[in-house]
């Protein structure tokens, strides 16, 4: 057995701790599998951002950040240890999709591996293709699993071949409104228009009588192609008022894959989440069974590496249905991580380098679900005017605090500027007791406390939604 005698302190110690770590693992794994990373770039910005350049620290990890010229006085840059410039010259938002820069930065810097985040390139196929044959390791599953999952026509017909019950709806992208109209003729009202490249909210609409088809269709046509270069659509049979229940999933490079239990998303607006529970409230213990089973079996059919989240809609009379599968972080990862006491970036991190599932202590039977947690997203939205975005720079800002609560954030502070290119999210705050009530209550009370100036926020509006 290999000792080592540890002599430095502070961030030294950590660094030493973590090459101890890592030279025991060499010497038991195969060496075409393991990959130690030492720097990573976070292609992203904001919170998310943030929150892998703190795993990465906790890891002895350097961190990389990059931004657009927007973004020069934003928190994500100052919280890594190295940050550069992408996209010079571009618009906002094509900065951060600016493949070869980022790539380019990347072999500028001896950077190891990329973390996409969530939005942006997190799952562009592209993206984690260019990664690769660059020889910088994409923290994610393998590029021909982001292309299938994002691509729902495919990540249906996977679910259906692994035998996972799924929404009517059409095999392919439709090519004209005839195509929906036929589709309505056969199922009937209400329907669903939704991106094949995309999700997020963008690019759906849902069609309840034939005079709303070809306005539908065509918007829902527009926002798809503007968010995701791609206004491809595909139709399914709307499920009226449906729980929105996804199952958080972690796989390896050698076929382990389990779940992390799962998370109420019920509660949004216009299609996008708002409020986020873990575990699924009062779930019936036989469905909550079969999600996870289903869940489990279809990351399996497609070898899935790395975390991912498969979605689904549970109807009124307790049938699930398949929607899809997000190859990414997801923004309300959180709440998982607060019952499970499992720090998914560093298993996003571990994964990547080529440890299995096992060799970390994370198998079914050790997972356990500990009380229960909620996450409220408050964005720089004005409710009463239909929560449209509001910018400028914050003067007065006080956040709740206290006891089970947990805030991620990047621009939540006196003097930060609100900018209007980027997504209106300010703070996630997030809620954790010993069950639904304790953390509704502990979330109500640091709702209450926030206090902002300058910008409008929804915290009055999301302190309601958990009352």
């Amino acid at each position: 057995m290999l000792r080592y005698a540890v002599v430095q302190g502070g961030l030294g110690l950590l660094a030493v701790r973590r090459a101890c770590v890592l030279a025991r693992f060499a010497h038991s794994a195969p060496k075409s599998e393991y990959r130690p990373i030492k720097k990573v770039m976070v292609a992203n910005r904001g919170e998310i951002a943030i929150r892998v350049f703190r795993a990465c620290t906790e890891l002895g990890i350097r961190t990389v950040a990059v931004y657009s010229e927007q973004d020069t006085g934003q928190m994500h840059r100052q919280k890594a240890d190295e940050a550069y410039l992408i996209g010079k010259g571009l618009p906002p938002v094509a900065a951060y999709l600016d493949i070869p820069d980022i790539i380019r930065v990347a072999k500028d810097n001896n950077v190891d591996a990329i973390h996409p985040g969530y939005g942006f390139l997190s799952e562009r196929s592209d993206f984690a293709q260019a990664c690769a044959d660059a020889g910088v390791m994409f923290i994610g599953p393998s590029p021909e699993t982001v292309r299938k999952m994002g691509d729902k026509v495919e990540a249906r017909s996977l679910a259906i071949s692994a035998g996972v019950p799924v929404v009517p709806g059409t095999d392919a992208p439709i090519a004209s409104l005839q195509e929906a109209q036929v589709f309505a003729q056969t199922y009937g009202f209400p329907i669903i228009f939704k991106a094949a490249y995309g999700g997020g909210g963008r690019g759906m609409r849902v069609v309840r009588e034939y005079e709303e088809l070809e306005e539908n269709y065509q918007r829902a046509y527009s926002e798809a192609l503007t968010a995701f270069g791609n206004g491809a659509l595909f139709v399914e049979k709307f499920i009226e008022k449906p729980r929105h229940i996804e199952v958080q999933i972690l796989g390896d490079k050698y076929g382990n894959v389990i779940h992390l239990y799962e998370r109420d998303c019920s509660i949004q607006r216009r299609h996008q989440k708002v409020v986020e529970i873990a575990p699924a409230f009062q779930l019936d213990p036989h469905l909550r069974d079969r999600l996870h089973a289903d869940a489990v079996n279809l990351a399996k059919q497609v070898g899935y590496e790395n975390a991912g989240t498969v979605e689904f809609l549970v109807d009124r009379h307790g049938k699930h249905y398949f929607i899809e599968v997000n190859s990414r972080l997801q923004v309300e990862h959180t709440v998982t991580e607060e019952i499970t006491d499992v720090d998914l970036v560093h298993a996003q991190l571990h994964v990547c380098e080529g440890r299995s599932l096992p060799e970390l202590n994370l198998k079914q039977d050790k997972i356990r679900v500990n009380g229960c947690a909620i996450q409220c997203r408050v964005t720089t939205e004005d409710p009463a005017r239909g929560f449209q975005p509001d910018t400028g720079r914050i003067e007065v800002f006080r956040s709740g605090e206290g006891m089970g609560i947990r805030l991620d954030s990047a621009s939540a502070f006196q003097g930060a500027v609100i900018s209007p290119h980027y997504d209106s999210l300010l703070v996630k705050v997030i809620a954790s007791g010993k069950d639904l009530h304790t953390a509704s209550s502990k979330m109500s009370r640091a709702l209450a406390e926030f206090r902002v100036r300058g910008v409008k926020m929804n915290a009055g509006y999301s302190k309601k939604t958990t009352m």
